[in-house]
C-alpha cells in the first residue's frame, strides 16, 4: 500500500471528518452545558466573581490544586538524588544475615516462653503446631569494619563495606503473609490499588534523563519463584499512567513493545506516532481527560527510548574487572549480578528510582541450604554494587536499600534437626538496610530482645521509613498529595515520622 505523505490529504480524509464532527457535537454540548453552569452560577455568587479575567477569581480546579502542590517541590534539599532498592521477595531471615543472637544455642529446643510472644498472632502454617521449638542460627557470626558491626558468615562481601551500611534492626509491620506485606512496603497499604514509591517519586519530582523513564524494575532471573511479583507492586495506581514503573527484561527485547513492528522504518514509525498525537489531542479537546496526555507522553518516551533503551542494556563494553567485581553471574544478562550492574548504569544515567526485586527468601523449611543459596547469588554482586557506586562518586546522592516484606520467627516451622530447620513469617521486627546519600554510614539502629522477636529500642515502622526515605530525596511526606474520589491520599496514609537518628 503506498505511503501518503501530504498532511492535508489525511486531515481532508472521509474517517478524520467524521471524527472532527463527532468531537465537533461532544464539544458543543460540553461548552454550553458548562456555560449553562456558569450562569447559574453568576447568579448566586456574582458574574464578576465567575467572569473576571482576573485568574485569581476563576474557581481553583483540582488539576490546577495538583500543579501548585508539585511547584512547591523539593519542599528541601534533596541528598538522595537516585535510589536503588533491592528488594528481597520473601523475607530473609535476620537470624542467618545481621541480627546475631548468641544466647539461643542454650536455649535450642526449648519452647517459646509464652512471655515473649506476648499473644501476638501466627500464620495459619505454624498456629496448630503443638510446640514453637527455637533454634539458632548454625551460620557463625563475626565483627567487622570499623564499626565492629556483626555480620554472619553467609555475606563475608557484605562484610567487607560494612562501614558503609546503615542497618536498621527494628523495622516492623503489621501484615504477616506476603502479598499484604509487599503491597504495603511497596505503596503504604496492604491493599492493591495505591501508587508504588517510585510512582510517587516519578509524579513528584519528574524525571532528570527526558530519554528514559523515571523509575525502573529489574527482576532477577536466577531467583526461587516461591512468591509471585505482580506488576500491580510497581504501578502507578491512581496517579497518572506515565508514572508507573517501567520492566526492563533480559533479552533481546528489553521493553515489551518497544522495536519497530516488521515492516516499519524509524521514518514510518515517527510519522504514524505524529498522526497518533494529533488523533489523541482531539481526543483531549473533546473529552478532557488527562489520561490522554499521559499516553501522549509514553509514546513519545517510547520513541525517545528506542535509541536509549539499546545503550544503557549493552555491557559488553564494561571492562573485565567490573565482571570480576560482580561475580561470574554478571555475565549473564538478567541475573541479580548482571541487573546490579544495569542498575549502577541506569543511575549513571540519572534515572531517579531503580527497583530491583530477588525472589526465593521464603524458607519455611530447609533454610540453611535455602539461604545459603540466597546469599551466594545475591552477596557479592550488592557489595560490589555500593564499592562501585562509591569509586565513582555515585553513593554520594544515591540512596541503596536491601531488604525484605518482613523477617522470620525465632522458632522452626515443621521439621527441626541440627542442621535444618525453617522459619516461619515474622513482622513485629526484621533488619533492613540502607547505604549512600544522606544516611549515616557504619550503625547498626534499633534492638530486639534475645529472641528477635520483639523491640526493645528505636522502633521503625514501614510508613517510618517511607517518610525518611522521601524525606532524604527532599520530598516532605505529608505534603506530597494526590486527589482521589474526593481523598487526598499520601504514601504514608496519615502515618509516619522522619528517622532523623539514622540523618547523617
Amino acid at each position: 500500500m503506498p505511503h501518503h505523505h501530504d498532511e492535508e490529504f489525511r486531515l481532508n480524509s472521509p474517517e478524520f471528518k467524521q471524527l472532527n464532527i463527532k468531537l465537533d457535537r461532544r464539544r458543543f454540548l460540553t461548552k454550553t452545558s458548562l456555560g449553562l453552569g456558569a450562569l447559574a452560577m453568576g447568579s448566586l455568587f456574582g458574574a464578576e466573581k465567575i467572569f473576571s479575567s482576573s485568574p485569581k477569581a476563576v474557581p481553583e480546579s483540582a488539576a490546577d490544586f495538583e500543579q501548585e502542590i508539585l511547584k512547591a517541590l523539593p519542599h528541601i534539599a534533596p541528598k538522595a538524588k537516585k535510589v536503588i532498592y533491592l528488594f528481597m521477595s520473601g523475607g530473609p531471615s535476620q537470624f542467618e544475615t545481621f541480627d546475631y543472637k548468641p544466647k539461643l544455642v542454650d536455649l535450642a529446643g526449648q519452647n517459646l516462653p509464652d512471655s515473649v510472644r506476648k499473644g501476638q498472632r501466627l500464620t495459619g502454617m505454624s498456629a496448630n503446631q503443638s510446640a514453637l521449638p527455637m533454634v539458632p542460627s548454625i551460620y557463625k557470626f563475626n565483627q567487622f569494619g570499623k564499626s565492629g558491626t556483626w555480620v554472619s558468615e553467609l555475606m563475608p562481601h557484605t562484610a567487607k563495606v560494612v562501614d558503609e551500611l546503615c542497618i536498621i534492626k527494628s523495622i516492623h509491620s503489621e501484615a504477616i503473609n506476603h502479598d499484604p506485606a509487599i503491597t504495603f512496603f511497596q505503596t503504604g497499604n496492604q491493599l492493591p490499588g495505591r501508587p508504588s514509591i517510585g510512582s510517587w517519586v516519578s509524579y513528584g519530582l519528574g524525571s532528570d534523563n527526558q530519554n528514559l523513564p523515571t523509575f525502573i524494575v529489574l527482576v532477577s532471573k536466577n531467583g526461587a519463584k516461591d512468591q509471585p511479583l505482580y506488576a500491580r507492586l510497581w504501578g502507578n495506581g491512581f496517579l497518572p499512567s506515565k508514572h508507573q514503573g517501567v520492566q526492563f527484561r533480559a533479552g533481546k527485547d528489553p521493553v515489551l513493545f518497544l522495536n519497530n513492528p516488521e515492516g516499519y522504518d524509524g521514518s514510518d514509525r515517527k510519522e504514524m506516532l505524529d498522526y497518533l498525537s494529533k488523533l489523541n489531542k482531539l481526543q483531549n479537546e473533546a473529552y478532557g481527560d488527562p489520561e490522554v496526555d499521559a499516553r501522549i507522553a509514553q509514546y513519545e518516551m517510547a520513541y525517545r527510548m528506542q535509541t536509549s533503551v539499546p545503550e544503557v542494556m549493552d555491557t559488553k563494553d564494561e571492562p573485565d574487572e567490573v565482571f570480576q567485581l560482580y561475580g561470574p553471574d554478571s555475565r549473564d544478562s538478567g541475573t541479580y549480578a548482571a541487573n546490579c550492574i544495569l542498575a549502577r548504569k541506569l543511575v549513571e544515567k540519572d534515572v531517579k528510582f531503580v527497583q530491583l526485586y530477588h525472589q526465593g527468601w521464603d524458607n519455611h523449611g530447609g533454610l540453611p541450604k535455602g539461604i545459603a543459596h540466597q546469599c551466594k547469588n545475591t552477596d557479592q554482586p550488592t557489595a560490589a554494587l555500593i564499592m562501585d557506586l562509591k569509586r565513582r562518586g555515585l553513593l554520594d546522592d544515591t540512596l541503596v536499600i536491601w531488604g525484605g516484606e518482613f523477617g522470620r520467627t525465632v522458632y522452626s516451622q515443621g521439621k527441626l534437626t541440627a542442621d535444618d530447620y525453617g522459619r516461619d513469617h515474622h513482622p513485629r521486627c526484621f533488619t533492613i538496610w540502607m547505604a549512600g546519600a544522606g544516611v549515616k554510614p557504619g550503625i547498626s539502629f534499633g534492638e530486639t530482645d534475645d529472641f528477635s522477636y520483639n523491640i526493645v529500642k528505636n522502633p521503625v515502622h514501614v510508613h517510618d521509613f517511607q517518610a525518611t526515605l522521601m524525606h532524604l530525596m527532599g520530598v516532605d511526606h505529608e505534603r506530597l498529595t494526590y486527589k482521589f474520589q474526593g481523598r487526598r491520599f499520601r504514601l504514608t496514609d496519615v502515618h509516619g515520622s522522619i528517622v532523623k537518628d539514622i540523618l547523617s
